[in-house]
C-alpha cells in the first residue's frame, strides 16, 4: 500500500495542518490549539463551569497537562478556578467573560475551517463524509 493510500497517514496530516493553521490565527491571541479546546469544552458545558477531572475525561488528557492548561488560562485572565466546598479533592474551572469572546472569535475561524476543509466536496459528499467519519470514530472508541 502506498502511503499517500494510508488513511491513518492522511487524517494526521489533515490534522496537523488544521492545527498548524490554528496555532497560527492563535498565536495572536496568545494562545495555543490546546488552550482553545479547554476554552471550548467549559463554554459548551451547560454552566460554562466544569471540574478538572471532568476536563480530563472530555480531552482526553493527563491531569498535569489539565493543571498547566488552566494554570496559564488562568493566568491570562480568561478562566477561574476553586476549590469545592464539601469536597477539597473536587476543583472547577469557570470561563470568564473574556474566556467567553475568544471562544466566539474561535468557533468562526473554526466554521471557516470547516467551510474550507470541506469546499472541495458536494453536499451529498459532506454528508457521507460525515457519516463515515463517525461511523470510523464510533469504531474506534469502542
Amino acid at each position: 500500500m502506498k502511503q499517500n493510500d494510508n488513511c491513518g497517514v492522511m487524517i494526521h496530516q489533515i490534522h496537523n495542518t488544521i492545527e498548524k493553521n490554528a496555532n497560527n490565527q492563535l498565536k495572536k491571541k496568545g494562545l495555543t490549539f490546546s488552550q482553545m479546546a479547554v476554552l471550548l469544552a467549559i463554554c459548551s458545558s451547560p454552566e460554562k463551569r466544569i471540574t478538572f477531572k471532568e476536563l480530563e475525561k472530555l480531552l482526553v488528557l493527563a491531569q498535569s497537562t489539565t493543571v498547566g492548561l488552566i494554570s496559564r488560562l488562568e493566568q491570562k485572565q480568561l478562566v477561574t478556578t476553586w476549590g469545592d466546598n464539601n469536597d477539597k479533592r473536587i476543583k472547577y474551572v469557570e470561563i470568564t467573560s473574556l474566556g467567553k469572546e475568544y471562544c466566539i472569535d474561535a468557533e468562526k475561524e473554526m466554521e471557516y475551517t470547516e467551510n474550507q476543509l470541506l469546499s472541495a466536496l458536494s453536499k451529498s459528499e459532506q454528508e457521507t463524509f460525515l457519516i463515515l467519519l463517525r461511523k470510523v470514530n464510533e469504531n474506534l472508541q469502542k
